[in-house]
């Protein structure tokens, strides 16, 4: 996985996912929208309306805290999540 910081300031993220597509991208979006002090979590994949630009760009702004912060605790929230699953798989 490839990450590019677009834009960042205090309380908002841009930055762009190479390589990933909805699947991925709406589990990290709804497991920043989980977050207390995420305002807000969205992405882009359309090149018509991005100029061309097909790798998704995910936007996370913050009420409070560094939103890399959240993207951070998001990917643990997902990785504690996809263990969970595939220990229940394994006992099943």
């Amino acid at each position: 996985m490839e990450l590019r910081v677009i834009d960042k300031s205090e309380a908002e993220l841009r930055i762009e996912i190479a390589g990933e597509d909805h699947t991925f991208m709406n589990v990290l979006k709804g497991a920043l929208l989980e977050a207390e002090d995420v305002a807000a979590a969205t992405y882009d994949v359309n090149p018509e309306q991005s100029g061309g630009q097909t790798e998704p760009i995910l936007t996370v702004k913050t009420e409070s805290g560094d939103p890399l912060d959240a993207l951070e605790d998001a990917a643990d929230a997902i990785t504690e999540k996809t263990t969970a699953l595939s220990e229940a798989v394994r006992a099943a």
